[in-house]
């Protein structure tokens, strides 16, 4: 199947590692010229150099000034951005009986803020071209809340509230406004809850990690190259008529459709 990605301008933020590379890392494959970022800009432009339309750029996108040299920077090097993909560092683990109204707001500040200003400087430029595309990757726990992630759960959640109004909105203007929702996927941040869940329970990661797999109908992790070509098809000029989903990528995990 033709993507129709090629010559498209896909903005990936937080893709120097995890699932974030993995979605940038498809996008090239399939044609588009992509803006790697991260907060090393000397890590994004080695990985863009790997790519066959790259460019790395530095920037902390939890910033006003992180996002517009974000925007300006893939603007200046490849036009106005087609698709967008949001994306950021997931909150610490923690139960939600004990949550402070600090890390509340952390929520709203770490995966609500930075993609809400991330929107508001492409969207326009997009609904004008009548062409767009913005993808967030997401966590299963938007569905089927996870237990100790309590932050996550709640900026997700509300990051998910906003995207779905959103795309209603927007439809009309050819942009499609869509979420992908992880399960386990073998990445740093899967292992970093892992990690977190052995020395809770007071048992090895190896334990937490089998206990896992056997949760999961598919029994295994993904590999983040199988979430990287379900975003990229979210994308795609063929996916025209997909807006406003939260799609999972699980293998199963979560038991509702």
């Amino acid at each position: 199947m033709d993507l129709k990605l090629q010559g498209k301008t896909a903005l990936v933020a937080a893709s120097t590692g995890g699932l974030g590379l993995a979605v940038a890392t498809a996008l090239a494959e399939e044609g588009a010229n992509v803006v790697i970022t991260g907060r090393r800009g000397d890590s994004a432009q080695e990985i863009a150099d790997g790519l066959p339309s790259a460019v790395g750029i530095g920037a902390d996108l939890t910033t006003e000034d992180g996002i517009n040299s974000a925007v300006d920077g893939a603007v200046a090097a490849f036009g106005p951005i087609d698709v967008l993909v949001l994306n950021g560092p997931g909150p610490k683990p923690g139960a939600a009986a004990a949550l402070s109204s600090d890390e509340i707001a952390t929520a709203f500040d770490l995966l609500v803020k930075p993609h809400h200003a991330l929107v508001s400087r492409v969207l326009p430029s997009m609904r004008t071209r009548r062409w767009g595309r913005i993808l967030a990757i997401g966590s299963s726990g938007v569905v089927a809340p996870l237990p100790n992630l309590s932050v996550s759960n709640i900026g997700r959640a509300a990051l998910a509230g906003y995207l779905k109004t959103l795309a209603a909105e927007v439809a009309l203007d050819a942009v499609t406004v869509n979420m992908l929702l992880p399960g386990r996927i073998e990445t740093d941040r899967v292992y970093e809850i892992d990690h977190a869940a052995a020395k809770r329970r007071g048992t090895s990661i190896e334990a937490i990690q089998q206990e896992s797999r056997n949760s999961i109908p598919a029994r295994r992790y993904g590999d983040p190259a199988e979430f990287g070509a379900a975003a990229a098809f979210l994308c795609s000029g063929p996916a025209s008529y997909i807006t406003g989903v939260a799609l999972r990528c699980d293998g199963g995990l979560v038991r509702t459709l």
